[in-house]
């Protein structure tokens, strides 16, 4: 019988677009499957240039942009392509956490594909599908799982553990083969609100004495992030809305749970309410009432959020619970004092009719540009600085730090360590003799996963 292996279709050399495949003797199961962010993609799609509805995959693997392998795509995602359909030959997908890198891409895989993942996982993708029409993730065999109860697939045993991450619900994975564990993190962090559950994460995986660590390194190498905790976001907020008594306006994540969360108490704190965009709106409403223990502020509770009225043509149906209550342009102007607005760089034309003040603040809540080449961050500071905006940059990172990366290698022990979702996994050479780097579509077996840099 073949001897267990990992392969890494994608996610290596770059941030996101992890693909990971495990295969032990028949069984073979994926972990993530999405788009990268990596500049060889902007190469070729970028803005309004997309591949075409009708042969996605066909496009992509044009570019090399997507794995070559049979038996994982759904026929209608193979139209056109030199890639012929063929019955699933991969045994299910398992999806560490609802980010558009990890998870985008599973509208492109057969429908019988079992897809696994939490429960929570699943709402949060329910609710970007229906608000979002450009998110699909298709039809298919989903099935959630329970927080560390193991999950056999075939011969394969996975154990989900919950980890700290900028999404909730993100998870760690233990893979158990036929020749030892397999410890793939996930994005995760240990600075955020649920920094004991990584920590429980990371012990299990010590305990198992892996044969590979799969470990994410977003921050390794050269970074210029400030590590600040969700605790100094908010004291940075209060501090910034404290000195500044017009309009303020924050750009977050819209899917950063805990920073709307954050951005929330800090408006309260400060008598104002926090205002979000229809969309924001929407997924909050979705999930307050089912998990309770989020602690998610509620549009339109006491205290809750307030909702934003764009201007457009049309409103989805989504929308409608939002559109009585929801706050124009003029009311956001005329009382800029009362609020916070949460405005996404696609809403800044919104600005040309709030006029906020000259100098009020904007909370940049999101991460630092990765070089003084972004576009979109040249083109944010160009409408920032037409309207006299004072930029203020505060957030957490959704990821663990160098230094903390080196700590976690060395004490999780595993005979080998593969850096993933890194432009720079040289980095980890530092603190192990174990790191193998990676290269894409190479089966790494466990017995041998040790065998050299």
């Amino acid at each position: 019988m073949a001897r267990p292996t990992v392969t890494f279709l994608g996610g290596v050399r770059e941030i996101g677009g992890n693909k990971i495949l495990v295969e032990d003797g028949p069984d073979r199961i994926l972990f993530d499957f999405g788009p990268s962010f990596s500049p060889r993609y902007e190469q070729y799609f970028v803005d309004y240039l997309k591949p075409r509805s009708t042969s996605p995959v066909q496009d992509l693997l044009e570019f090399g942009l997507l794995p070559r392998v049979e038996g994982l795509y759904s026929e209608e995602a193979l139209a056109d392509a030199d890639l012929g359909w063929k019955p699933p030959e991969i045994h299910g997908v398992f999806v560490s956490h609802a980010h558009a890198d990890h998870a985008g891409y599973l509208g492109l895989l057969d429908p019988s594909i079992p897809v696994h993942v939490g429960p929570g996982t699943k709402d949060v993708l329910d609710a970007i599908q229906r608000s979002s029409p450009s998110m699909r993730y298709g039809d298919h065999d989903w099935r959630t799982f329970a927080d560390r109860q193991p999950v056999r697939v075939g011969g394969l045993e996975v154990v989900p553990y919950p980890v700290d991450h900028s999404v909730p619900f993100a998870y760690g994975f233990l893979i158990r083969t036929s020749e030892g564990t397999i410890a793939y993190t996930g994005d995760f962090r240990q600075h955020g609100p649920r920094a004991e559950d990584t920590r429980t994460f990371l012990t299990a995986a010590a305990e198992e004495r892996p044969a590979a660590l799969l470990i994410e390194g977003t921050r390794a190498g050269p970074d210029p992030r400030k590590n600040l905790s969700e605790e100094g976001v908010r004291r940075g907020v209060d501090r910034i809305l404290e000195h500044h008594p017009d309009l303020a306006l924050a750009c977050t994540y819209p899917r950063d749970l805990d920073r709307l969360r954050t951005l929330t108490e800090a408006a309260r704190a400060a008598d104002r309410s926090l205002v979000v965009s229809t969309r924001t709106a929407h997924l909050l409403t979705s999930l307050a009432g089912r998990y309770p223990e989020l602690d998610l502020p509620l549009p339109g509770a006491d205290g809750g959020p307030l909702v934003y009225a764009r201007k457009k043509k049309r409103f989805f149906s989504w929308e409608a619970p939002f559109l009585d209550t929801a706050l124009s342009a003029a009311e956001v102007r005329t009382r800029g004092r009362r609020y916070l607005l949460a405005l996404d760089l696609a809403h800044f034309p919104e600005l040309i009719d709030l006029r906020p003040p000259t100098g009020s603040p904007f909370i940049h809540s999101m991460s630092e540009p990765f070089s003084e080449d972004d576009v979109d961050d040249k083109v944010m500071h160009n409408w920032l600085e037409h309207f006299g905006l004072g930029f203020h940059q505060m957030h957490a990172s959704g990821h663990a730090s160098g230094r903390e990366l080196d700590a976690i290698v060395r004490s999780v022990g595993a005979r080998a360590v593969f850096p993933i979702h890194t432009e720079h996994p040289e980095a980890f050479l530092r603190p192990s003799r174990s790191v193998t780097l990676p290269e894409v579509g190479v089966p790494y077996p466990l017995r041998d996963a040790s065998g050299g840099h």
